[in-house]
């Protein structure tokens, strides 16, 4: 099969670092981020892997210096109380979900171990047209003077009560409200099913939930991936 005239190519890379204090393992960061190679297209390559080059650059310089800190903060207050120490741990992932028809869209999911209970994931996303190397945003797949929140809320209103049919709990009881106050236009990406919506943890459901996706097809927002 001719590949669109745009497409990319994906090397994943892994940063491992462990932080150490008083002979003691204090934090361990790990981070896998995607290298993107754009056919015959260096400008939108540059853009692409500048922007998740920074992205990456950012949450270094936060884990080695504000994690690290708050690690040997806890780590001290452990000693001081006499009760044991576990260490602190950072995770960084990029997923690629949609990489066809001129468009590269992934999410990226940080996770965070700080000695409680269970750790937390926050998670951000991109979508990039190849041939410009441009970000692409919500509103672009959507005809001019569209509601699309309106669209997408409801259509996710219908599919989560169709959720809780299945899997009774799964949302907090006012989950209908918590989808349209908590429903972020940034929080999206492309899927080979559709464009999926994601809500953070907490959002809209409990943690054991973790983090809410629906994948809404193409063909009701009208919208067809093509080059």
């Amino acid at each position: 099969m001719r590949k669109p005239r745009c497409f990319s190519n994906i090397i994943m890379r892994e940063i491992n670092r462990t932080f150490g204090y008083d002979n003691t393992n204090m934090l361990k960061l790990t981070i896998k981020y995607p290298i993107v190679t754009v056919n015959n297209n260096p400008i939108a390559e540059r853009k692409i892997n500048a922007q998740i080059r920074t992205q990456v650059n950012e949450y270094f310089r936060y884990v080695s210096n504000t994690l690290y800190e708050q690690a040997i903060s806890g780590y001290m207050d452990s000693l001081k109380n006499n009760y044991p120490f576990h260490g602190y741990e950072a995770y960084m992932e990029y997923t690629i979900t949609y990489n066809d028809n001129c468009f590269l869209s992934l999410y990226t999911d940080k996770y965070e171990f700080t000695g409680g209970a269970h750790g937390n994931t926050v998670r951000t996303s991109n979508t990039w047209e190849l041939c410009t190397g441009e970000n692409i945003y919500l509103y672009c797949f959507f005809k001019p003077n569209t509601d699309y929140k309106l669209l997408l809320t409801d259509e996710i209103i219908r599919r989560a009560e169709k959720n809780l049919t299945d899997n009774p709990g799964i949302y907090f009881d006012d989950y209908k409200d918590l989808i349209i106050k908590n429903f972020n236009p940034d929080s999206f990406y492309l899927s080979p099913g559709g464009i999926t919506i994601y809500y953070q943890q907490y959002d809209i459901a409990p943690y054991s939930t973790g983090i809410v996706e629906f994948t809404i097809p193409y063909c009701i927002i009208g919208w067809y991936p093509s080059c």
